[in-house]
Order: structure tokens, then sequence, then C-alpha cells
């Protein structure tokens, strides 16, 4: 039998910039309950439910007359303490003069000290009294914690809130400029990543056909270790996401992209693949078709990057190649381009 007639390229090494691709899960970079910090009725809801508020909006008020009835109790609370202590230290002045001028005792002078003392302590209870009270009026007034993408209200207008676990949510606040995408990358990525520092690449966000399709970020984190059960290192990219094509909880595709490296890559007819993984056929020294595992990187236009395998100089099979049979002798002509 004629030995079979096959096409090779002969694999070299090509300046190409590294990238890898991932699955990965957009996540927002803040999320926040807006929650009830007083009770009462709600009186109010001030926002637009799936709108974009700004920190310190105005989002609901509750009822605030119970809480300016304690507000006038407090600060007259405080008029009658402040009073109370004027006349202690008018009473500690006199009793202090008479004792200087042998006209009064030790006791009197003891009696009105700790008067005024008490005086003084009654007075800081009703200013921190107030100072509670005004906060709790502030509270009837509810703004938002961060600047966001308002939920849906948890209770219409009318309704009695509390500040308890069940009864004190009232929405929630999601940011979405910038975002998150979560991933993880293996330990293969991670040998090349490493040495050119992973934090700080840039990535993209695939989300059509077209290669510029697609929010350009930079990766943010990197774990320090790699999970013995799956053998990944959990990663996190950041990007802008001002027109909001990206929704927490959305599945993308990101690549990440780093320095050229010189690396072989062959044609995509030239890897084949069986029940024992992928492999290419070489031409070897004695004109014999030799398998070889190897282990692929990414695509780049028709050829595929060859992360183990091959060595540069070997005559890889890209044509021809379902003629061949392993060990038997090859007829070898160049491949076309």
């Amino acid at each position: 039998m004629p030995p079979a007639k096959v096409g090779v390229v002969v694999a070299r090494l090509q300046s190409t910039p590294f990238a890898v691709e991932y699955g990965g899960r957009v996540t927002a970079v803040r999320q926040t309950e807006v929650r009830a910090r007083v009770g009462g009725i709600l009186l109010e809801r001030a926002y637009t439910e799936g709108s974009l508020v700004q920190e310190g909006d105005v989002l609901f008020r509750i009822d605030p007359a119970p809480y300016q009835a304690n507000v006038a109790l407090a600060e007259a609370q405080v008029q009658e303490a402040e009073a109370i202590v004027q006349r202690a230290q008018r009473d500690h002045r006199r009793a202090t003069e008479l004792l200087r001028a042998d006209a009064g005792s030790q006791k009197a002078r003891d009696d009105a000290a700790a008067a005024l003392a008490q005086g003084e302590a009654s007075l800081a209870a009703a200013q921190a009294r107030l100072a509670r009270a005004r906060l709790d009026l502030d509270y009837t007034t509810v703004t938002a914690p961060i600047s966001g993408v308002t939920s849906l209200e948890t209770f219409p207008e009318g309704s009695l809130i509390g500040t308890g676990e069940n009864n004190s949510l009232l929405t929630r606040i999601t940011q979405l400029d910038p975002v998150h995408v979560a991933f993880a990358f293996n330990g293969g990525a991670l040998a090349v990543l490493s040495q050119q520092g992973v934090r700080g690449l840039p990535a993209k966000v695939l989300l059509g056909p077209g290669p510029e399709d697609g929010p350009e970020g930079e990766v943010s984190f990197t774990d320090a270790t790699v999970d013995p059960t799956t053998g990944m290192v959990r990663g996190r990219a950041t990007f802008a996401n001002a027109d909001r094509r990206l929704i927490p909880g959305q599945f993308v595709r990101i690549r990440i992209t780093g320095a050229a490296r010189d690396v072989i890559r062959i044609p995509q007819a030239a890897v084949q693949q069986d029940v024992q993984g992928l492999y290419a056929y070489v031409v070897g020294q004695d004109r014999k078709a030799e398998r070889r595992p190897i282990r692929t990187g990414r695509m780049i236009a028709r050829d595929w990057v060859i992360e183990e395998g091959l060595q540069p100089g070997d005559r890889v099979i890209a044509e021809g190649v379902v003629k061949v049979v392993e060990g038997a002798p090859v007829e070898v002509q160049e491949a076309a381009p």
C-alpha cells in the first residue's frame, strides 16, 4: 500500500498576545437593604420603583408627629434641668462664701456641692434624651445610603412598620456602575498570568458574536489559594456599566488579555480528538506518522495555540490527516497556507 500523501506545517514560535476566556457571573459592587430605624405609619414613598437614586435622596417618610412631640418633651426637660443646675450653682456659691466667712457650715457647703453635681448629671441625661429624640425624628425621613437602582417597595403607604427583622425592610438598592464579574481560572493559566501579575490585566465581557461587543475593564482581585477540590483560583474583574448592560446574576464570558508571548500555533485541521484526548500527527525522521498528545489554549483565527505536546521544528500533518495511520509511512508535501 503506497504511503499516504499528507501536507505538513512546521511548528514555529509566534509572538501572540496571551488571552484566556472564562465563564463568570455578574455581581453588584454594593447592594444594601433600606430599613426603617423607627416605627410608625409609612406616609410616603418618595421614589419611583426601579429608578436610579443618589446617595442622600429621600426614599420614604414615616409619620413624624409622635417624634416631634418627643423632641418637644425632651427640650422642656433640658430647660428644666438647666434651671435646676443654675439654682444649684447659686446655692453652692453662697454656701462656699458663708463657709469662708465662718457664717456657714461645712455640711451646708457639701450638701450644695452634691446638689450641683446631681443637677449637672440630670442635665446631661436630659441632653442625651433630647439628642436621641432628635435622631429618631431624623430617622422618620429615610434616605438612600448609597447611589444605585431601587427595587420594589416592601410595604405600601399607610402600613404600620417597625424596627424588627420582619417589619423594617422597605426596599433594596443595587449599585450597577461599576459591576464585578466573578470567575475562576485554572492552574495552566495561573502559571502564565502569575508571571505578568494578574491584577490589573485588561478584561473584556463577551456579550455578542462580535469581538468588540462588550464593556472593557480589568482584573481587580485574585485569590491567594487554589481550591483543592476544583483546582481553580477565584478571580474578579471590574467593569464600568453606565448603560446597565450587565445585570447582577447574569452569566457572561470574559476574556483576559496579557502581554504577548511566543507560542506554537497550528491549523485547526491538524488537531484531532479521540477517547484519549487531543492529539496531532507529526512526521518523524523515518517519515512515519507519530501521534503526539497535546493541550490546546485558545483559538486565534483558524489556528489553535498549543500549550503542551509540540516543539519548534516539528513537522505537523495538517492535510490528509484522515488517511494517516499511526506508525505508517507518509509522503510529505507542503500544506496550503
